[in-house]
């Protein structure tokens, strides 16, 4: 009996778990928001890259 009650007040496990998550969340925002920045960017350079060919032609 005293062994599950250690083992129920032992949180160090579910404290990983919740950091894992935690890290696994900011991981997906910062891809999101990379990929919607990339692509941003990518559409600025095309409109600038045009827009030289344009003038120097």
């Amino acid at each position: 009996m005293i062994m599950i009650r250690k083992l129920l007040k032992n949180s160090k496990g579910a404290t990983a778990i919740e950091y894992g998550l935690i890290a696994a969340l900011i991981a997906v925002a910062a891809i999101t928001a990379m990929s919607s920045l990339g692509s941003n960017l990518n559409d600025t350079f095309t409109n600038v890259s045009d827009n030289v060919k344009i003038k120097t032609q």
